[in-house]
């Protein structure tokens, strides 16, 4: 499992974040199915599934994820799984900040 660069956000922010599994896929195979599940990694968030918003999108080798709410000041572990077309699993994963305000 490979780890990516996943930007923060501010706690009343509603954002995608797209990962690209264009490294990961073998050449020809495409990507059918894709799910993202969070957990804390540090922080109080005893709900850390919430942050994560709707179904996953896919686009090409890319999958997005709108990532809402959560802690402020909690990081989160995202990992993102994807279904190719040769029936194997992907998945790529990486740490996930909520800011701890807004700045002024």
């Amino acid at each position: 499992m490979n780890r990516v660069e996943i930007l923060p956000k501010l706690p009343g922010e509603t954002v995608p974040r797209m990962v690209d599994f264009i490294s990961k896929l073998p050449l020809g195979v495409t990507i059918s199915a894709a799910v993202v599940t969070a957990s804390v990694f540090s922080g109080n968030d005893l709900n850390p599934s919430a942050i994560v918003s709707g179904a996953a999108s896919i686009n090409g080798t890319q999958v997005t994820q709108k990532i809402t709410a959560g802690v402020a000041g909690a990081t989160y572990q995202l990992i993102y799984q994807a279904t190719g077309s040769d029936g194997n699993t992907y998945q790529l994963w990486g740490f996930f900040t909520v800011l701890p305000g807004n700045p002024q």
